[in-house]
């Protein structure tokens, strides 16, 4: 009786062991949003690497997309009651590359690295200004990318607020849009 079960039993106990686990919602999906929040062509494209309250090392891919204006300043604001840690060094701009399939999200290129001249972090006002060496081109894909992110120790929900600023006589931050970053209690 055992030998005839014994096949099945070897196959179920193999097929457990491949078995992964997987993380959901750990990233962008749909988001509803209603009073004072941005509409849906005010919301920015964003991906978590991990995503968990409390992950040292994490990172975020923040696009910005492609912009009507050249680039010249970043300016990234967050909200007060997030009280995660970013670390200046570990912040980048990329531009151009390819974002792979637009409904999954897969990053296959992230495009090139740009250099940038100055990057600064303002913790009591809670803004990140980012200045690269050359302007970005109009109509260059962009993104910001923040490495080794601690995240903030309890989950929820966070507005990162995006401005640029362009070449010109006059020196305004123009506002593009906001990343709703959901942190998840798993």
């Amino acid at each position: 009786m055992v030998k005839r079960f014994l096949p099945v039993l070897i196959l179920l106990g193999c097929s457990f062991g491949l078995v992964t686990p997987v993380r959901a919602q750990a990233n962008q999906g749909f988001t509803f949003t209603w009073g004072e929040g941005p509409s849906g062509r005010q919301q920015l494209q964003y991906h978590l690497d991990n995503g968990t309250p409390g992950f040292m090392g994490d990172r975020y891919w923040l696009r910005l997309g492609q912009q009507k204006v050249a680039i010249n300043r970043i300016n990234i604001t967050y909200p007060d009651y997030y009280n995660g840690i970013f670390d200046p060094k570990g912040i980048e701009v990329r531009v151009g590359g390819n974002s792979g399939n637009s409904f999954f999200q897969f990053r296959r290129d992230p495009g090139k690295k740009v250099e940038l001249a100055e990057v600064s972090l303002d913790r009591d006002n809670r803004v990140i200004d980012i200045v690269p060496a050359e302007v970005i081109p109009a109509g260059t894909p962009v993104q910001v990318i923040l490495n080794n992110v601690r995240n903030p120790n309890n989950g929820g929900m966070y507005f990162f607020n995006a401005r640029i600023g362009s070449p010109g006589d006059i020196p305004l931050m123009r506002y593009v849009g906001t990343w709703i970053l959901s942190i998840a209690n798993n």
